[in-house]
C-alpha cells in the first residue's frame, strides 16, 4: 500500500533523507502487470518495490546478472517480481523481454522506462551512451510496448527524467540535454495516445541520495559540489528512491486516470521555474 506522510514537515537527523510514518491507500493496481527497465537499484529498485507493495506483478532488467539474481531473491517475499539480464540499447533483447513478460503476465498495463547512463561529464562518449541508453532505450521501448498497453484498461507509460532535463544546471550536459528531449518525447506521445486510452507522462526527481546512486561519490570526491548542491534545497535535504516512487505507482495508476502529458516534479521546490 502507498504510504501517505502524516507530517511533511517531520525529518530525521540525516540532512540528507527522511522517513515518516502514515496511512495507506489502495491504488486498485492488484493483479495488475508493470514492467520497469533499470529495476536493481537506486529509484527504478524502489519502483519495482512499491508495485510489489500493491499487488502488481513486475518484470524488470538490468545490466547486472548478480544485481538481478540479488534483487529477485530479495523480491521474492513481496510479491511476483521477474528478473530478466538486458541491456536496453539491445532492440533486439529488449524486445524479446517484453514478448517474455507478456507471456509470463498475460498482459502489460504499465511502464516505467527508469534506466540511466548517468553520464554527465561532458565527453564524446558520454553523449553517445547517454542518447543510446536514456533517449533511445525510451523511445524503444515505448514502440514495443504500445500495441499492449492499447489492450490494457489502466495503459500507463511514464519515462524518468530529471530536474536537470528542465533547467540548466552541473549536469546540462549529455545527462540533462537527453533528459530534457525525453520530456519532449514524452508529451508528444501523450498526445498521439489518448485517443488510445494511454496516459503517458514524465517524473523528473531533483537530488535523490542513495548509496548506488551518483551523490555518495560525490560527496566523498568533491565535498564543496556536493554541499552547494545539498544547500540548494529549500527542504534542507535530498530525496529519496522511495518518495519518488510512491509518486510513480500513484501516478501509473487509474487514480491519476485524468493525468496524462505532465512532467511531475518530484523536487522538494528545488526547481525555481513557473510550469505554465
Amino acid at each position: 500500500m502507498l504510504a501517505l506522510w502524516s507530517d511533511p514537515r517531520q525529518r530525521t537527523q540525516n540532512p540528507r533523507t527522511s522517513k515518516r510514518k502514515g496511512l495507506t491507500m489502495d491504488l486498485k493496481i492488484s493483479g495488475k502487470s508493470a514492467i520497469v527497465t533499470g529495476g536493481t537499484r537506486g529509484i527504478g529498485r524502489a519502483i519495482v518495490e512499491a508495485f510489489l507493495a500493491e499487488g502488481a506483478n513486475v518484470a524488470f532488467c538490468a545490466r547486472s546478472a548478480s544485481e538481478v539474481a540479488e534483487a529477485e531473491e530479495s523480491l521474492a517475499s513481496k510479491g511476483r517480481a521477474l528478473g530478466t539480464v538486458l541491456d536496453v540499447r539491445d532492440a533486439t533483447s529488449l524486445s524479446a523481454w517484453v514478448d517474455a513478460t507478456v507471456a509470463e503476465f498475460g498482459t502489460i498495463d504499465m511502464v516505467v522506462s527508469s534506466v540511466s547512463a548517468l553520464a554527465i561529464p561532458d565527453t564524446e562518449e558520454n553523449w553517445y551512451e547517454s542518447f543510446n541508453v536514456d533517449m533511445m532505450g525510451t523511445v524503444n521501448l515505448s514502440k514495443l510496448v504500445i500495441p499492449h498497453l492499447e489492450m490494457s484498461d489502466v495503459a500507463s507509460l511514464i519515462s524518468i527524467s530529471s530536474v536537470s532535463g528542465r533547467e540548466a544546471d552541473f549536469a546540462s550536459g549529455p545527462y540533462g540535454t537527453m533528459k530534457t528531449a525525453i520530456i519532449g518525447y514524452m508529451a508528444g506521445l501523450a498526445l498521439s495516445l489518448a485517443d488510445k486510452g494511454i496516459r503517458v507522462n514524465t517524473v523528473s526527481p531533483g537530488n535523490t541520495y542513495h548509496e548506488d546512486g551518483v551523490w555518495p561519490g560525490i560527496e566523498t570526491n568533491d565535498p564543496e559540489l556536493f554541499s552547494f548542491a545539498l544547500g540548494l534545497n529549500p527542504t534542507g535535504r535530498m530525496g529519496t528512491p522511495a518518495e519518488t516512487a510512491a509518486s510513480v505507482v500513484f501516478l501509473s495508476s487509474p487514480l491519476s486516470s485524468r493525468t496524462s502529458g505532465a512532467n511531475l516534479l518530484i523536487d522538494g521546490a528545488l526547481t525555481r521555474g513557473i510550469q505554465f
